[in-house]
């Protein structure tokens, strides 16, 4: 079977032809790693033809918004450079990240049972899969979609068509993994608008986890575990 036909070429060609081209309020922007380094495609083709070089249907886990030194970078959800290398064996050269919603992803994905057995059953994206930029002051930092009502407001469309991509991938629909609570709630709205799926599932977010409840991270990965283990039955 050809690559392209596969889930993981599936992916690729998605990610190859993602663009933003709508508004956005003054001082956002949008990262677009696949436009903007040419080994970003690189390294995420080679994790999609190792992990997704079949036509498996998978659960959904949906995220916010990439980080910018997370997939932002590697083009792969929730992997920064350190991740990407360290578990998937696939190495940057022109960046070296890493992130906090990375290492709860992979510490968890390894008590799940290893990268390969994980990535079998789940695929992890979001409603907006480039990284959004705010400027504060002199600097860029992360922002999510909804941080801001004009920004969300300018992105819900593109949103709604980049999940009915992902869907048509080969996603059960059935019940889906949303990360972060607000984010489920504007998800929520979109989906009673536009029934993309069923049942939504609303776990910690990975950040909010490394950030604010580092000493129960063990409770929240048992959660996840429940969870995904439940659905993967």
């Amino acid at each position: 079977m050809k690559f392209e036909h596969t889930f993981g070429g599936k992916v690729v060609n998605f990610n190859k032809q993602l663009h933003y081209a709508g508004d956005l309020p003054q001082d956002f922007d949008v990262l677009n790693p696949y436009r903007d380094n040419p080994e970003t495609l690189s390294v995420m083709t080679r994790f999609y033809q190792h992990y997704y070089g079949d036509t498996n249907t998978r659960h959904f886990i949906i995220g916010i918004n990439p980080s910018r030194h997370g997939a932002g970078v590697t083009g792969v959800p929730f992997t920064d450079t350190k991740r990407l290398e360290a578990v998937c064996n696939i190495s940057m050269s022109s960046a070296k990240t890493h992130e906090i919603s990375s290492v709860f992803m992979y510490d968890m994905i390894e008590a799940f049972g290893g990268a390969s057995q994980f990535y079998a059953s789940f695929y992890i994206n979001s409603p907006f899969p480039l990284a959004i930029l705010r400027r504060k002051g002199a600097k860029w930092v992360n922002a999510n979609y909804y941080d801001d009502a004009g920004l969300f407001k300018a992105v819900a469309p593109f949103m709604v068509s980049c999940l009915r991509k992902h869907i048509s991938i080969g996603l059960n629909t059935e019940e889906v993994f949303v990360l972060g609570k607000k984010n489920a709630k504007f998800l929520d709205k979109l989906n009673e608008e536009k029934q993309l799926f069923g049942r939504m599932i609303v776990l910690d977010h990975p950040r909010f986890i490394q950030q604010y409840k580092l000493k129960d991270k063990q409770t929240y990965i048992d959660k996840y575990l429940l969870a995904l283990h439940r659905a993967d039955r």
